[in-house]
């Protein structure tokens, strides 16, 4: 049997490479969450590192879709505390829920590093991330 996999893009700006990150992050959240009302009660926190930019995204935003996965998290905010090229640490907050009961906007299996890019503009940073769903 063939499955048929298709692949969602972002394009993701933010004035530093703190609000890059936290902006991916909310653009995930976008894309695979109905659009609903969460709290901001709990927080999680999450680190990852990578060989640069691009593997550091893709990392960042596998770790906030495996905590979707798992432990039911939606995130609403992400507050960054530490942020370079190569590793990230910051605290996600939204709340949990049973995984088996939310509705999905789009069901996001992995972050791809097809046409995967992150670079510094005039403005601040720009990123290209897909998802396979």
């Amino acid at each position: 049997m063939l499955e048929h996999t298709a692949d969602v893009g972002l394009r993701i700006y933010g004035r530093t490479l703190d609000a890059l990150f936290a902006n991916a992050g909310l653009g995930l959240m976008s894309l695979a969450i109905e659009p609903q009302k969460f709290q901001q009660e709990e927080r999680r926190a999450l680190a990852v590192t990578g060989a640069d930019a691009e593997q550091l995204l893709v990392n960042w935003l596998s770790e906030i879709l495996y905590y979707m996965d798992a432990e039911g998290w939606a995130f609403t905010r992400f507050d960054i505390t530490e942020c370079s090229p190569t590793a990230i640490a910051a605290e996600g907050w939204g709340e949990r829920r049973d995984p088996a009961s939310r509705t999905r906007a789009v069901a996001v299996k992995a972050v791809t590093y097809h046409q995967l890019a992150v670079r510094e503009t005039a403005d601040g940073f720009e990123a290209t991330v897909y998802f396979d769903i």
